[in-house]
């Protein structure tokens, strides 16, 4: 018998920590910070290749096609192993628990939901989408400070996640549930009962209190990739967020140009699939008569302090010159003295 799965699969910036959390809360089911376990798997070479590694990555691909294909049963064979691979770390890491079904909930996972498929065929999903334009602006502000061309030429994730979330949510061959970040933060006791019967697991109200929650799985004290910012500042679901990416482009209309921009290179089925039609996308930008549009300056902590200080650095070390150079140098004494003899 495999390892009992749930898997949270959801573009950055949409709200999955806070989903995380919650069902982590759950006395059944046993969550934690991102492992990125399939990510990798997913790029050997038989499914996907990654674009450079520190082997052949091509000649590895080709060898691996070839290798599966001599197994009896081929492919199956693969997705077997990978299965196995799967379940023994997945096994071990519930094992350290009372609880029977282990949680992933790590955003790239979006990207290779096909291969997910493969592996994990009987396993359950839940898929959390939120208005492109408030997951831009949260990814924008979290690691880019704001500014929204540099965070777009870094990872454009509305042209990333919109289509990749559409195809998974469109599918039919593993049991997925889909649910906007919108509706389950203005009601989540509705679709937290929802959640966990398409689990199968019964309904625990008091787990949307998941601040309160310090058992294990639970969300006080783990270290790993996930919010920064957000879910530290709330125990449970607030609405709090769901209209801030409105006041930042009624106060920027460059912002407002590039996320246009963006947004028109969208396939309209696939918004509206993932449960934001292109027809409702920008209605909220139509502001109130009489509402005067402010923008609150984050408070400065010791996370946004780290963020300018990267981005600082990063544009100057892209321009060349005295600093590049010095930067150089000191990775190539790095790699002197961290090389193995």
């Amino acid at each position: 018998m495999g390892v009992k799965m749930l898997f949270l699969i959801g573009a950055p910036r949409s709200g999955t920590t806070m989903l995380e959390r919650i069902l982590s809360s759950h006395s059944m089911i046993l969550g934690g910070p991102e492992p990125h376990i399939m990510t990798p798997l997913a790029h050997l070479g038989v499914w996907a290749k990654v674009d450079k590694a520190p082997y052949d990555h091509i000649l590895s691909a080709e060898s691996q096609k070839l290798f599966v294909e001599s197994l009896p049963n081929k492919e199956q064979d693969y997705w077997d192993a990978c299965r196995a691979y799967c379940d023994v770390l997945y096994g071990r890491r519930l094992s350290t628990s009372s609880k029977s079904i282990c949680l992933d909930k790590t955003p790239a996972y979006a990207l290779i939901c096909p291969f997910l498929a493969k592996v994990f065929p009987d396993a359950k999903y839940v898929t959390l989408t939120r208005h492109p334009l408030a997951m831009f602006s949260s990814y924008a502000n979290s690691f880019f400070d704001g500014n929204y061309e540099l965070a777009h030429n870094f990872n454009p994730i509305i042209l990333t996640y919109v289509p990749a979330l559409a195809r998974f949510i469109r599918q039919r061959y593993v049991p997925n549930f889909h649910v906007r970040y919108e509706d389950l933060v203005k009601d989540p006791e509705t679709w937290m009962e929802r959640i966990y019967a398409h689990v199968g697991v019964p309904f625990e109200k008091e787990t949307i209190e998941y601040g309160k929650s310090e058992g294990e799985g639970g969300a006080v004290g783990r270290k790993g990739l996930g919010d920064p910012i957000g879910v530290k500042q709330h125990s449970r679901p607030t609405t709090k967020s769901v209209k801030k990416w409105v006041e930042e482009l009624l106060a920027d209309p460059s912002r407002l140009e590039l996320m246009r921009r963006v947004v028109a290179q969208v396939d309209p089925e696939d918004l509206k699939t993932i449960g934001y039609p292109v027809e409702s996308l920008w209605k909220p930008l139509e502001e109130p008569e009489g509402r005067p549009v402010t923008v609150k300056k984050p408070k400065l902590d010791r996370y946004r302090l780290q963020r300018k200080m990267i981005i600082m650095l990063r544009r100057r070390a892209q321009k060349g010159g005295l600093f590049h150079k010095l930067l150089k140098k000191a990775q190539l004494t790095c790699d002197v003295l961290l090389r193995e003899q």
